[in-house]
């Protein structure tokens, strides 16, 4: 029997669900504690604490979505998993499309996602920057934004192709960040996103 290459895929696939799944079901049966936020990048525990400034921020841009969307549309470090070896994100900030669906296991699915924040913390920052860019960018997400209290400034990324974003452009704090042109459809005001 010949095994062609798409099966070989889609075996990998599965068995990086079943992996996936795994290592959170593993992670919820031990005793973390309260505060600290769990992401599997690339099949590697990341966990970090919740500082202040970080919910501040991710605070700030729910209140700023909420104007023009409802609640059930928002998450925050809910677990969508996305493309690539073992990615279970929790997001800092996602908003969902209009007829968003849970999968059968009750989760999110990533083509639902039209916009993706994530606030920088120290110890995990290279995700954001790298990995989780990349996935973001194989998933299509039409808009990420990555928000850096260390360097006062925000890194907006649209228009996903190939795998990589093939728009991006920086904002200081302070700076209004125009998401007019993008599936979002709104502006964020960064003027009040405390600095670390």
């Amino acid at each position: 029997m010949t095994v062609v290459e798409t099966d070989r895929i889609e075996m990998a696939e599965i068995s990086d669900k079943r992996t996936l799944d795994s290592m959170f079901e593993w992670l919820e049966r031990m005793p973390n504690p309260e505060g600290i936020k769990t992401e599997i990048v690339g099949g590697h525990i990341f966990m970090s604490p919740q500082r202040d400034t970080h919910w501040e921020i991710t605070l700030d841009i729910i209140e700023q979505l909420r104007t023009k969307y409802p609640r059930k549309r928002l998450k925050s470090d809910v677990r969508i998993d996305y493309p690539g070896y073992l990615n279970g994100f929790a997001t800092d900030v996602t908003l969902l499309t209009e007829d968003a669906t849970k999968n059968e296991k009750g989760q999110w699915q990533y083509p639902d996602v039209q916009f993706v924040a994530e606030v920088i913390s120290k110890s995990t920052g290279m995700n954001d920057y790298g990995p989780k860019k990349t996935a973001y960018a194989e998933a299509r997400v039409p808009v990420y934004l990555i928000v850096d209290p260390y360097q006062g400034r925000c890194l907006l990324y649209t228009d996903p192709k190939d795998g990589e974003y093939d728009t991006d452009r920086k904002f200081v704090f302070g700076d209004t960040v125009d998401l007019t042109h993008t599936t979002v459809g709104l502006t964020l005001k960064t003027d009040e996103f405390p600095r670390d």
